[in-house]
């Protein structure tokens, strides 16, 4: 049987009659409207080549663009009262495997060579749940088994991954993305395309993760370290930041700063990526790296 998954009355019905009631812990809200989810597949630039891994498939409307247009489609649900619900909507889609759980304590490694086996890609497309957003895309990006990552989050956010320096949106988070994905803000979604509606409005963004970083660092933990602290008080100069949050003397921050040609009273906002990686060679060059650095 065919399902209108973008129809409200449509979807109501399904979801009561498997007594199914919305979670505001697990962020749930739905898409209920068309156009939305077939953007979103045709963003992630899928063909029969391609593994598709999907993180809260709802109603199933994305799941079933993806089985489309993709090889094989993953999809992960953490919330059990969905099954009723997608073993109706989904009973049609040959090429989808749903796994009940929780993604965060997925072996995403495990999950790639089982699933994607015969695909010459995989990629991760999906309309995230907003809370779980962060450490999601930080697991995701991190463990290098995605070629590509199509996601609806939250706008706010998704102009952190993609702000540039020298702007309010750009922080720490921004840095971590863009040193491993080239990071694209594609279009907005209203809350009125969701059911509940949320309060606020969500963005399309396309993460492609980069075959190498944008810049050379001899130790990538310890630049992650200086951009933590960089932004952890972003009020603070650079030089006060690293002081403070990497336990670095005045003098040893000061002429880190001044070997890259850095004022001592720029802030951590100011730095581009490539700066950052620069800045942090220059502390271990310079001997002016604490043993245990704070987190």
């Amino acid at each position: 049987m065919k399902y209108d998954l973008t129809d409200i009355r449509e979807i109501r019905a399904l979801l009561e009659g498997a007594g199914f009631r919305f979670s505001k812990a697990l962020g749930q809200n739905f898409l209920c409207d068309a156009t939305v989810p077939k953007r979103i597949a045709e963003a992630a630039g899928l063909d029969d080549g391609t593994g598709v891994l999907e993180i809260g498939p709802g109603v199933g409307c994305l799941t079933v663009e993806l089985a489309e247009q993709a090889r094989r489609v993953v999809s992960v649900e953490l919330d059990e009262g969905l099954r009723p619900v997608l073993a109706r909507t989904l009973a049609d889609c040959g090429n989808v495997a749903l796994i009940y759980g929780d993604i965060l304590r997925q072996d995403l490694s495990a999950l790639v060579r089982e699933h994607f086996a015969d695909c010459a890609r995989a990629v991760v497309c999906a309309n995230l749940p907003y809370q779980i957003t962060t450490p999601v895309l930080t697991a995701l990006v991190k463990c290098g088994c995605f070629e590509r990552l199509t996601v609806m989050i939250q706008r706010e956010v998704a102009r952190r991954i993609c702000a540039r320096e020298n702007t309010a949106d750009y922080g720490a988070f921004s840095v971590l993305m863009q040193w491993h994905c080239e990071t694209e803000l594609l279009f907005d979604v209203p809350p009125h395309c969701f059911i509940p509606a949320p309060k606020v409005t969500s963005s399309v963004i396309r993460l492609t993760r980069r075959p190498v970083p944008p810049a050379k660092t001899a130790d990538e933990a310890r630049m992650f370290a200086l951009v933590r602290a960089a932004f952890q008080q972003r009020r603070k100069t650079l030089c006060n930041a690293m002081m403070h949050g990497l336990n670095l003397s005045r003098a040893q921050a000061a002429a880190a700063l001044a070997s890259c040609g850095l004022p001592e009273q720029i802030r951590g906002e100011a730095l581009s990526v490539a700066q950052f990686a620069a800045l942090s060679d220059a502390l271990g060059r310079g001997c002016a790296w604490p043993e245990s650095p704070r987190k």
